[in-house]
C-alpha cells in the first residue's frame, strides 16, 4: 500500500470544525436535491450524482447508464429514483432472502427498495441518511410502496445509528467519497457487520492526485468528485478497519458520464467510478 498522499483529508488533517463545515455543505446540497425533486424542479448542482431532474425519462437515462435496468426503475415508487449515484451496488451484493441490509446514504430510498425485493419480507433493509429532507422523502416513498421490511434512520455514516453485528450486507452508492473522515466510516461499517458480512459499494475514487483547486471546490465536493480518495488509500483504510478479501475495480467507462457532472473541468482525468467489495472475517470460536 502506498503512503498516505495529500489527495484527501485524513482525520489528522481535518479538524472538527472543518469536517463539520464539509458535512453542512453536503447536507445543504442534498436538501436542495430532495426539495427540488419534491417540487418537480431541476437543480444545477451536477448533471447526476448530486443533481436531479423533474423529467422521469432523463432520470431513467441516467440510471440505466449507471447499470440499472428498466425493470429496476419500474419496480420502485415514483420519485424514488432521482438519477443519483455512480453505479449499481446491488449488482455485486448477491443479496439473499432473510438477510439484513444497511444502505449508507439512502437518499430517496431507491437502492433500499430494490434490496427489499431480494431479501423479501423475511429480511430487513435499513437506510441511513444525514439529510432530514431525504429521510422524509424516503419514508413517504416507503409508505407508497408498502415496504414493511424497510426503515430509514437519520444519522451520519461516521456514527451509524445501528447496533453492533447487525448487517449481513452494507451497500452504498456514491456517498462514502463525501465523508471528511472515511477511515471512521469503514470502522463503523466493520462494527455493524456480522462476522462474514460483506461490503458492496459503488463509489467515486481517485486514480491520481487531484489538483488543490479541485479538492477545495465546494461544488465538486458536493458533486461526489472533489473529495475522492486514491484507490491505494481506500485499500489501506479497509485493511486498517479489519476487512479481508478486498477488491476495488475501477470502471474506466465511467469517465464518460463523470465528464457530464462538471463539463469542461477535466475531472474525469482524475476520478472514476469503482466497485468496492470486502468481507468482515468470521470470529474464531475458541
Amino acid at each position: 500500500m502506498s503512503e498516505k498522499s495529500s489527495c484527501c483529508p485524513t482525520p489528522e488533517a481535518v479538524d472538527a470544525t472543518e469536517a463539520d463545515d464539509l458535512r453542512q455543505g453536503v447536507r445543504s446540497a442534498y436538501a436542495q436535491v430532495a426539495n427540488a425533486s419534491n417540487a418537480g424542479d431541476a437543480t444545477g448542482i451536477a448533471e447526476s450524482c448530486c443533481g436531479t431532474s423533474d423529467d422521469a425519462q432523463i432520470n431513467t437515462l441516467i440510471s440505466t447508464r449507471l447499470g440499472y435496468s428498466k425493470a429496476d426503475l419500474d419496480a420502485v415508487p415514483e420519485g424514488a429514483d432521482m438519477g443519483l449515484g455512480c453505479g449499481n451496488p446491488r449488482a455485486i451484493a448477491s443479496l439473499k432472502p432473510g438477510e439484513t441490509v444497511v444502505d449508507l446514504g439512502s437518499g430517496g430510498g431507491f437502492d433500499c427498495f430494490l434490496a427489499a425485493a431480494e431479501v423479501t419480507e423475511s429480511g430487513k433493509v435499513i437506510g441511513v441518511d444525514m439529510t432530514p429532507d431525504m429521510i422524509s422523502k424516503a419514508r413517504k416513498n416507503a409508505d407508497k410502496g408498502k415496504y414493511s421490511q424497510v426503515e430509514f434512520r437519520l444519522g451520519e455514516i461516521e456514527n451509524l445509528p445501528v447496533p453492533n453485528n447487525t448487517a449481513d450486507v452494507i451497500v452504498s452508492n456514491c456517498v462514502i467519497n463525501l465523508s471528511p473522515n472515511k477511515p471512521q466510516v469503514f470502522k463503523e461499517t466493520f462494527r455493524i457487520l456480522k462476522g462474514g458480512g460483506r461490503l458492496a459499494i459503488s463509489d467515486v475514487v481517485a486514480t491520481t492526485e487531484l489538483p488543490e483547486e479541485m479538492r477545495k471546490d465546494a461544488d465538486l465536493i458536493a458533486g461526489c468528485m472533489g473529495n475522492a480518495s486514491l484507490i491505494s488509500d481506500i485499500e489501506q483504510m479497509l485493511v486498517d478497519a479489519g476487512f479481508q478479501d478486498i477488491r476495488i475495480a475501477p470502471k474506466d467507462e465511467s469517465k464518460e458520464f463523470i465528464s457530464d457532472w462538471a463539463p469542461g473541468r477535466g475531472v474525469e482525468d482524475y476520478v472514476v467510478s469503482a466497485t468496492i467489495e470486502a468481507v468482515k472475517p468470521t470470529a474464531k470460536c475458541c
